[in-house]
């Protein structure tokens, strides 16, 4: 048999939350992210055959992100071909940079390719988070979504899903700083508080809404007020070794704001030109010198586009109906 090629697509890390924005913004990085290549197999049902660049992965489709996306699609269209999977790490498993979605989101893309198409970039969403659902027990949009469309995402609304791309009104830079501690999104997530005192979620709602008008308006001086997390941050900071710190030292060099990425325990920062953003990462990796704690950091333009084909497709569409 002579085997399809690869269909190979790239799908891009993402910043969640963005301050003030908890679990309903976040944008996408240039990089880094993961490969997902997806096939036709003669082999019926998900077959993944490779998994490199991270320990502790399993290839059992049932319990890996990308199994469960591409079974969640082929049962939509009640299929039962068979599909050859791979992944591909090209980021930090458990970095609050959505590692999970950007598996998500590039298998979601990638199987569809490989069906003809059949399913809208909305579609595309659900699916890529069903294997946020399995990672994280969570299915939300923040991370998958941003790296399927690249830019901003707001998600206005779960319950009908509500997706929003904002694109890249304005020039942004995002340093992220990665200092490589275990921090599980189940803890970060544990210590949150169900309620909020009201003179926080009104600080939070202005927060929110003077970002998205710094950002329609390309306000920078807006935008770098709004970057503040008047609830979430205080409480989640504590589990970040020399966060504040981190922070001010980000700030110091010009940056427009600072923040937490998605849980952390990585720590992004915003800025206006590629040179303070560069100026924000010597700064940011400052601090962390000494401390004993090993760091990763990027630098990367806000992008107007996420996940995309690393190689032309050598299959030819086809419609579902004729698999």
């Amino acid at each position: 048999m002579n085997h399809p090629e690869f269909i190979k697509v790239f799908a891009p890390a993402t910043v969640a939350n963005v301050c003030c924005g908890f679990d309903v913004l976040g944008f996408a990085l240039e990089a880094p992210g993961d490969e997902v290549w997806a096939r036709k197999s003669e082999t019926p049902g998900i077959t993944i055959t490779a998994v490199a660049g991270a320990q502790g992965l399993t290839a059992n489709p049932q319990e890996n992100v990308i199994g469960v996306v591409a079974q969640k699609m082929l049962e939509a269209l009640d299929l039962s071909i068979g599909l050859e999977l791979q992944l591909h790490k090209g980021m930090p498993v458990g970095s609050g940079l959505g590692s999970s979605a950007a598996s998500s989101a590039a298998t979601a893309f990638a199987v569809n390719e490989v069906l003809g198409k059949p399913f809208s970039t909305q579609d595309l969403v659900i699916f890529a988070m069903e294997g946020e659902r399995k990672a994280s027990g969570s299915a939300h949009a923040d991370n998958v979504a941003p790296s399927l469309l690249g830019g901003f995402v707001l998600v206005r609304s779960y319950e009908p899903l509500d997706v929003v791309p904002l694109g890249v009104p304005v020039d942004l830079y995002c340093t992220v700083l990665y200092p490589q501690i275990e921090l599980k999104t189940s803890l970060a997530r544990s210590i949150l508080r169900q309620e909020i005192p009201l003179k926080k979620g009104i600080k939070q709602w202005g927060n929110l809404a003077g970002l998205m008008a710094g950002l329609l308006l390309k306000d920078y001086a807006l935008i770098g007020r709004s970057l503040h997390d008047e609830i979430f941050e205080p409480e989640r900071s504590v589990l970040i070794p020399l966060f504040k710190e981190v922070k001010a030292a980000a700030l110091a060099a010009g940056a427009l704001g600072c923040g937490i990425s998605g849980s952390g325990p990585s720590i992004f920062a915003l800025s206006a030109t590629k040179e303070q953003a560069e100026a924000a990462r010597k700064a940011m990796e400052t601090v962390y010198l000494g401390s004993g704690i090993e760091t990763k950091s990027y630098v990367s333009k806000v992008p107007p586009q996420g996940v995309r084909l690393v190689k032309s497709p050598a299959l030819q569409p086809v419609t579902h109906e004729l698999l």
